[in-house]
């Protein structure tokens, strides 16, 4: 597996351009399924997780093609309604399909899907969306196939704000009869991308980014044209770096309101930080201060997929800081390896007490998840002496060459090839 390698104590500086969001391009992607044609999305960063889902909409018998930051999907030719389940115990987001292809066909084979082991993240959401919708749903194993002679609109009240569940019953319910409510929806800013996609398809979806959505079924879609939202988990990463490394750094074609919590959390800590338009700008060229408690909560509160970085910006600040996360149970394996790198942290359940520490020395470290690899990043960037960071496929999932944007930032970071089993690597 590749591995990075990190020259640390070097305060970053310099600009960036935001990749497109791929919690917001995923669905989108399964989405284009609804319509029968060529669909044109703009923006797609090159992930592991688009590939994946490129290599599952082609097992379903699409036409991809990803050139730059254009994905073109042909559907003309689709006609399988079975994901491969090997595909799906790759990727998490692989769910998805479940509402377009029901919708579509009727009927779908699906299996419980893979991804980051962060904690128990049942689906039981999604498939009693789908239920009430009309749903039959029969599991075998991990084996789950999903039946409708028809969908028809529901009111659906969800015990959880589930992004993906709420996704998902969003794409079945623009083909079914009648209105469809979603009450207690999650409000997240890649849910009203959705909306935007779907609308430009020609369906009636209105509420996104409320905690009530509502659907009136149309009888069909078509293609169109769609540019993805910027990432803005990338884009609080990168700025969490800037304050780690006590740096000064400009973030352009951002979205700042999608990240009101992270601004504010960081504004505390006494980060300046200066908005303009689509730009961010990060001034930390002093230590940080504590943060007396951050809780992580669905949108629009602090979201899990910063918690870990800012961990590591907190390990750093003077004072004692605390995290409480609510969202996934297993999210703070991280803290082991940060702990390795000198970091002065004690979890008790699900919260976290930084103390902050003068400095963090390198090490080998491994990225546990996604997000935990980028939280080590940036630890080897603020951290005194090399850092090595192992399994970083778990960071190609959701950063486009996170070496090369990082360098642009002037970090001294290199990504070495594994050459074969025996551990021999290359630039």
């Amino acid at each position: 597996m590749d591995r990075l390698v990190i020259e640390g104590g070097k305060p970053l500086s310099g600009t960036v351009i935001i990749q497109g969001a791929k919690n917001a391009v995923l669905p989108i992607m399964a989405a284009s399924l609804l319509a029968e044609g060529t669909t044109v999305l703009e923006n797609v960063p090159h992930l592991l997780d688009i590939e994946v889902m490129i290599s599952i909409l082609r097992e379903l018998g699409c036409r991809v093609e990803h050139k730059g930051s254009t994905i073109i999907i042909d559907t003309k030719h689709a006609s399988a309604s079975h994901v491969p389940e090997g595909l799906m115990k790759r990727m998490r987001s692989s769910i998805f399909l479940m509402g377009p292809l029901l919708a579509k066909y009727g009927r779908t084979q699906v299996y419980q899907p893979g991804g980051c082991a962060i904690g128990e993240r049942k689906i039981d959401i999604h498939l009693d969306g789908l239920k009430a919708l009309g749903a039959s749903i029969e599991e075998t194993g991990n084996s789950i196939i999903c039946s409708a002679e028809k969908l028809v609109g529901a009111d659906i009240y969800l015990h959880f704000p589930s992004v993906g569940a709420t996704e998902n019953i969003m794409m079945a319910a623009v083909l079914a009869e009648g209105r469809t409510t979603i009450t207690n929806a999650a409000r997240e800013p890649e849910i009203q991308d959705l909306q935007h996609f779907l609308n430009a398809m020609g369906a009636k979806v209105l509420g996104a980014g409320t905690d009530t959505i509502t659907i009136d079924g149309v009888k069909s879609l078509k293609p169109c044209e769609h540019r993805v939202i910027p990432d803005r988990i990338v884009t609080g990463t990168l700025m969490i770096a800037a304050a780690a490394t006590r740096g000064h750094i400009t973030l352009h074609k951002t979205q700042p309101s999608h990240l009101s919590s992270l601004i504010h959390v960081m504004r505390r800590a006494g980060i300046q930080i200066q908005v303009d338009g689509d730009i961010i700008r990060v001034d930390s060229r002093v230590r940080s201060k504590a943060v007396e408690k951050i809780v992580t909560a669905p949108y629009p509160a602090f979201p899990t997929d910063l918690q870990s970085q800012m961990m590591v910006m907190l390990a750093l600040a003077d004072g004692v800081s605390v995290i409480k996360e609510t969202i996934f149970e297993g999210r703070l394996k991280h803290v082991d390896e940060l702990s390795r790198m000198g970091a002065d942290i004690r979890v008790d359940m699900n919260t976290a007490y930084i103390r902050g520490v003068p400095r963090l020395y390198g090490a080998t470290v491994e990225a546990t998840d996604l997000r935990a690899g980028a939280a080590l990043v940036i630890a080897g960037l603020a951290a005194q002496g090399k850092t090595v960071v192992e399994r970083i496929h778990h960071i190609d999932r959701g950063y486009e060459r996170i070496e090369d944007m990082l360098s642009l930032l002037g970090a001294k970071i290199t990504r070495l090839t594994a050459l074969s089993k025996n551990e021999s690597y290359a630039q």
